[in-house]
């Protein structure tokens, strides 16, 4: 006689029940390091839960703890602005720099004492997480430190994040995730079974479990999270070690040991009791960070356009090794910077085979002496690019020869140009194969025009075919051209048309940043998009007016003058208006001013019709402009599924908001 299934109620009261006794366990195991029960008996305990929510499914909530892990692969990540940008930090390497950092706090705000809070390096990836009505919402990775990329179903899976917590207000935590040793070893086990190429290190790991497609093979991993910080309705705790203590309050997972100190001197022994201790954690931190502990003292330090003033990284010292040069060869990258590289005898390195080294420029190898056949002392912080420290010249034998650097460059032969006060040699033509390859991914990346399909593989067969030669030889590709190419049916090379076509549509600011203009990142293109509204008013404008741009400044302006006199650049923007690229607003605005000139929008949360990106290209394309953030000036903030802190200050501040459907309208979509 089988059991008698309960009822709903009894159903109800014993899910409820399971799901604490889950929670309560998962803290003590995860974040507690205090296991109270076996793996087996939690084990029991989830496929209780489990056996329940599949007899009362309209039970099941985004907060049961059998949601950690979907069922499905997602399709992709979705871009996020951050409500407060995520800085990186500052590094220093000596005690004497960490003293002169003091000196700059002090400069600042002289005469205050000063409290730190020393916290130790997790080498992992920066994470966001949003808890709304104490539930677990969003996750957004850090990417630039303004926008990253949402992968809430990936960080979910990590189970020393509490899917519920005891806090009903809009809470956002930040941390860091890292995959600890012992995980590494085993995911690259698993890798090498299946033939799949190893990865470096552990934050290489981590990084493409987070980005990886399918949560249960996110969850496999067994990824964990320090966080340090926390923000309620977009306000921080007073001081930096009452952030901490809060998470903690909270059942969030804080490196156990910080310390706060009122003296450089105790941190510098918290230091040096780290970096011999290092080796002992189960996973990788590469330095100490000091950071300020009162807010009020960190909001009167501010910060520089990169860096809080109010925190730096103290960094061990870089793991190093010896080897000696076989040969130094030369790169050329997009905006055609020659490279040198070192080619190294293979040598093992925090974990990996180093086998090339970065020299920098031309005169980095003079002022090094380095030379081909030297035995030289490399080093490498984190996932750094390997370096160079020192040459060991007492081995040196009389074979070694000094490297001569070229005059011509080496893939395509031109003249190699190197601006007055500059370290870098460039080529300067334009059509070189080895620019064109970087500079056609640019102008094909999702933040320029993106062109999807349009990758490393697909751009080498169209040079190595001969279909494309510069930039605008890609509006004139023809399906039976591309029906030609490996890997590419007749599906496929109508999807890239398709992309191609729709990329003429692609607002101003993005063209603009598409060139690759040294100097110019997304946010300048769009401050020049703003004020000139035209490109062929920005090819010919003075750099006396340039500089009047917001974010453009002396360097920057004369960048562009640059980029602009090029006879090769000039004729590119011919062709792309012949292509039929918009690179102004010009046929709008003969029927009239744009109908958003004039308006700032902001965005927050998840739009269902269109995505973020979409919008904000509709947006500018009518003459608008859109802000990372919410002020006095701002139009409307348009608000989608599960908005972030910019609709709670949006509100104090009076600024209207609305919906997607009402954005529809507003821009004729509706």
């Amino acid at each position: 006689m089988g059991l008698k299934q309960p009822s709903r109620k009894q159903a109800e009261q014993k899910i409820r029940k399971l799901r604490e006794e889950i929670k309560h366990h998962e803290k003590k195991y995860y974040v507690d390091n205090d296991p109270q029960i076996s793996d087996y008996e939690f084990d029991l305990l989830v496929k209780s839960l489990k056996e329940l929510e599949g007899q009362f499914p309209d039970l099941i909530t985004p907060d049961s703890p059998t949601q950690r892990v979907g069922e499905q692969p997602i399709s992709g990540f979705s871009s996020v602005e951050h409500s407060l940008p995520m800085l990186s930090l500052d590094n220093c390497y000596s005690y004497e720099e960490l003293e002169e950092f003091e000196e700059r706090i002090h400069k600042i705000i002289p005469g205050e004492k000063i409290e730190y809070v020393a916290e130790l390096k997790i080498d992992g990836l920066g994470i966001s997480v949003i808890y709304r009505d104490g539930r677990f919402t969003q996750a957004v990775t850090r990417g630039d430190g303004y926008r990253g990329d949402e992968v809430t179903l990936n960080v979910k899976t990590i189970r020393s994040f509490p899917l519920t917590i005891k806090d009903h207000h809009e809470i956002e935590v930040r941390g860091e995730v890292y995959l600890p040793f012992a995980s590494f070893e085993m995911t690259n086990q698993e890798r090498e079974k299946k033939g799949e190429p190893l990865f470096a290190n552990p934050r290489n790991a981590a990084a493409g479990s987070l980005r990886h497609l399918d949560p249960r093979e996110a969850a496999s991993r067994q990824l964990d999270v320090f966080l340090y910080s926390i923000f309620t309705e977009g306000k921080e705790q007073k001081s930096q070690w009452n952030s901490l203590q809060r998470l903690k309050e909270l059942g969030f997972k804080i490196n156990p040991h910080s310390r706060r100190y009122t003296s450089l001197a105790q941190i510098r022994s918290f230091w040096e009791e780290w970096n011999e201790k290092r080796e002992s954690l189960d996973y990788d931190v590469d330095g100490v960070v000091v950071k300020v502990d009162s807010v009020r003292q960190q909001n009167a330090l501010g910060r520089t356009s990169k860096f809080p003033r109010w925190a730096i990284s103290f960094k061990f010292p870089a793991r190093q090794a010896t080897t000696q040069i076989k040969d130094i060869r030369v790169q050329v990258g997009r905006t055609g910077a020659l490279t040198p590289v070192a080619i190294l005898e293979p040598v093992q390195l925090s974990g990996i085979t180093i086998s090339r080294s970065t020299l920098h420029n031309e005169d980095e190898i003079r002022r090094k002496d380095i030379r081909i056949g030297d035995h030289v002392l490399i080093e490498r912080s984190g996932d750094v690019i390997p370096k160079v420290v020192s040459v060991m010249k007492e081995r040196r034998t009389g074979k070694e020869s000094r490297f001569v650097f070229p005059t011509r460059c080496p893939v395509c032969n031109s003249s190699v140009f190197k601006p007055e006060g500059e370290a870098i040699s460039r080529c300067e033509n334009p059509s070189c194969p080895a620019r064109l390859r970087e500079s056609l991914l640019h102008f094909a990346s999702r933040r320029a025009m993106n062109i999807e399909g349009l990758g490393d593989a697909l751009v080498d067969q169209l040079m190595d075919n001969g279909l494309v030669r510069s930039i605008p030889d890609l509006y004139n590709l023809k399906l039976q051209g591309l029906e030609n190419l490996e890997r590419m049916g007749s599906k496929s090379s109508r999807n890239l048309l398709d992309e191609i076509e729709k990329s003429k549509q692609r607002a101003l600011p993005r063209l603009i940043f598409a060139l690759g203009i040294r100097y110019v990142g997304e946010r300048t293109a769009q401050a020049l998009a703003a004020h000139f509204k035209d490109l062929e008013k920005l090819s010919t404008a003075p750099l006396e007016e340039l500089v009047q741009v917001e974010d453009v400044g002396p360097k920057v302006g004369e960048s562009v003058v640059f980029f602009f006199r090029q006879p090769e650049n000039r004729k590119l923007l011919s062709r792309l208006k012949k292509a039929g690229l918009k690179l102004s607003h010009k046929e709008e605005a003969k029927k009239g001013t744009l109908p958003l000139a004039g308006q700032t929008f902001v965005l927050t949360g998840k739009l269902s019709e269109i995505t973020r990106d979409e919008a904000a290209e509709i947006i500018e394309s009518l003459g608008g402009t859109v802000s990372s953030s919410v002020s006095s000036r701002t139009t409307y903030v348009i608000v989608g599924e599960s908005p972030g802190s910019k609709l709670i200050r949006a509100k104090r501040l009076g600024i209207p908001t609305i919906e997607e459907k009402e954005f529809a309208k507003l821009v004729g979509k509706g």
